[in-house]
């Protein structure tokens, strides 16, 4: 993934529609492991759509700038064999 936001978000446009797995800083020391869709891209922020099996909320957003400070780490999935990582270095 690219160094700025405008190919961050670049590459999450070209990845619209794909499962991923989503690890994001909770905050005092905790680690949010969740997995989704990524469901739409907005000029400022990207929008995932949760699996509801594993999780109470239905959507979470991010701001391209989590992904770049790797406050977001999103791994996309490659059919059935492997992941991509994706993260802003």
């Amino acid at each position: 993934m690219g160094k700025t936001l405008t190919d961050i978000k670049r590459s999450l446009d070209s990845n619209l529609g794909r499962r991923l797995t989503l690890k994001a800083n909770g905050g005092r020391r905790k680690t949010i492991e969740r997995s989704g869709v990524l469901a739409e891209t907005y000029p400022s922020v990207f929008v995932i759509e949760l699996d509801q099996d594993e999780n109470s909320f239905e959507r979470v957003s991010y701001s391209y700038a989590d992904v770049l400070t790797e406050t977001v780490q999103l791994t996309f999935f490659e059919g059935t064999s492997g992941s991509v990582a994706v993260s802003g270095q």
